[in-house]
């Protein structure tokens, strides 16, 4: 048998025929209106030919802005609508980082880098398209000089929108310019977090009585935010040893957020005078503390009347331990308001569900099982209870499968 002749591929045979000026007018008109033809030929020569410095640098130009050209549109559209699909969220972000990556290891002309700064900022601006921070830092990688930052930072600032100047005072800090950064700060103190931020830039720089002051206005004036003022005054007071002070601040710190890990951080700092003196007034914070941590609280004081009180307020959880953790370590104590509960988790089982739903609502019947036989030990009443559910549910074969995996003897159990 003939062998088969390998068949020419008719292009090459055409690119084998055409002369050097022909090649270079094809290449050229195809790379024109497409940017990533345009940065595969750049990539491809790159590879080949031996380029000059300047020859590199102006192509890593063009390989950077084709890139970014091939994903303007989408950005774009992305911008204009809000966001767009999932996967090319992903998609973008990652040619986005292909950018960032190229660029920062690159020596790119100063030309190039302002260019493709100047189309990025309408996107910064908008805000629109969710890409924040990747945007953010494809910005900051154009930068290389100090008049670039500047450039960048008085761009951000012209914004007038907080986050924006939020950049531009860090980019001004860290250039070193003091007047303009405290110019920024001081248009901005509002939170107790801006006012932080102040008090440390002065500390910083050893100015620890304009620190101290700025500290003490923000505790009077700042709307929310407060943990890091708080922590930064205390730290001081503990330094100059005030006492009082230092634990006064702590107070104020845990009692915001009470939980029992704060609970017992802070009565490691006292003495056991001092905690005699203010555990009860922590104790009067509990009210505003959300219940899981009230009830962990109250457990671990062996308060568990307290807890239980809270516990019977709850709905039964389907998504935290931590309640169904009190719940369980109550069940010896209090088994009867515990297995009520638990019954209430039950809701309607008469009623048509998913196998998932069946599945969630066999693991609270375990729990009413353990509670009626091993620890109120009436397995009589189990069996009526279990038994009434087993027969209401008999056309459910899902139900009495899901059933059947977790309780012991379901399948044995007589219906009533």
């Amino acid at each position: 048998m003939a062998k088969n002749k390998i068949q020419a591929d008719p292009l090459v045979e055409l690119l084998e025929a055409a002369n050097r000026e022909m090649l270079v007018t094809l290449i050229a008109e195809l790379a024109a209106h497409r940017p990533d033809v345009r940065r595969e030929c750049f990539d491809y020569l790159n590879k080949h030919v031996s380029l000059t410095t300047e020859q590199k640098r102006d192509s890593e130009g063009e390989i950077i802005m084709a890139l970014w050209n091939e994903l303007y549109s989408e950005l774009q559209d992305f911008d204009e609508r809000g966001g767009g699909e999932y996967d090319r969220e992903n998609d973008l972000m990652e040619q986005l980082g292909d950018i960032i990556t190229k660029l920062e290891n690159s020596t790119v002309a100063e030309e190039v880098r302002r260019g493709l700064l100047e189309e990025v900022m309408p996107f910064i601006i908008s805000s629109n398209a969710g890409f924040d921070d990747q945007l953010y830092e494809l910005a900051y990688a154009t930068c290389r000089s100090d008049d670039d930052w500047r450039c960048l930072a008085q761009t951000l600032e012209g914004i007038n929108q907080d986050w924006p100047t939020h950049q531009a005072r860090e980019i001004y800090q860290k250039l070193g310019d003091r007047a303009k950064y405290l110019e920024l700060r001081h248009k901005k103190l509002h939170y107790g977090e801006d006012y932080h931020e102040l008090a440390k830039f002065y500390w910083d720089e050893g100015s620890c009585k304009e620190a101290l002051s700025v500290a003490e206005e923000g505790m009077k004036k700042g709307k929310g935010g407060m943990d890091g003022l708080r922590t930064f005054l205390s730290q001081r007071a503990l330094e100059g040893g005030n006492r009082e002070k230092y634990l006064a601040l702590q107070f104020e710190q845990v009692s915001e957020n009470l939980t029992l890990e704060t609970y017992n951080t802070f009565k490691k700092l006292c003495s056991a005078e001092e905690w005699t003196a203010l555990e009860p007034e922590i104790l009067q914070r509990l009210e505003k503390s959300r219940a899981t941590e009230c009830m962990k609280i109250w457990m671990q004081r062996e308060e568990y009347e307290k807890a239980l009180a809270i516990l019977l307020k709850e709905r039964y959880p389907l998504y935290t331990g931590d309640i169904l953790n009190v719940a369980f370590q109550l069940e010896k104590s209090f088994p009867e308001q515990i297995l009520a509960f638990y019954l209430s988790g039950l809701g309607n089982l008469n009623s048509n569900a998913t196998r998932d739903e069946y599945a969630t609502l066999a693991e609270i019947m375990v729990k009413v099982h353990r509670i009626l036989v091993d620890v109120i030990k009436d397995e009589s009443r189990w069996k009526a209870f279990a038994g009434k559910v087993k027969g209401d549910n008999l056309r459910r074969p899902a139900f009495q499968d899901e059933f059947g995996k977790v309780i012991a003897g379901w399948g044995d159990l007589a219906i009533v």
